[in-house]
């Protein structure tokens, strides 16, 4: 049986799949269009939290890992997206451009 629960996390993961795909597709063509580098490293980052949270969630439902597993799994690639957005907003100012 299904539950309400089940139903909204794939919902919320599918969400987030829909916007990720298309945040880091946009910042990639940013970056093919002005070859800046702060706008390649930010693609990255976004695709990270997009990838971390996709994973988690086919983690938990199609490989019956533990959520708790399965969410440190996505707060690993959720910390390490974050940094490398934050790298992306300074990385300008520590090449000394």
């Amino acid at each position: 049986m299904v539950t309400l629960s089940t139903v909204l996390l794939v919902a919320t993961k599918t969400l987030t799949l829909a916007c990720g795909v298309v945040l880091t597709t946009l910042t990639h063509r940013a970056y093919r269009r002005t070859r800046s580098r702060p706008m390649r490293v930010l693609s990255v980052g976004i695709g990270l939290l997009t990838a971390g949270a996709v994973l988690a969630g086919s983690l938990n439902q199609l490989a019956g890992v533990p959520l708790v597993l399965s969410t440190t799994v996505e707060s690993v690639f959720t910390a390490a997206g974050f940094l490398v957005m934050t790298y992306s907003l300074y990385s300008d100012r520590l090449a000394g451009t």
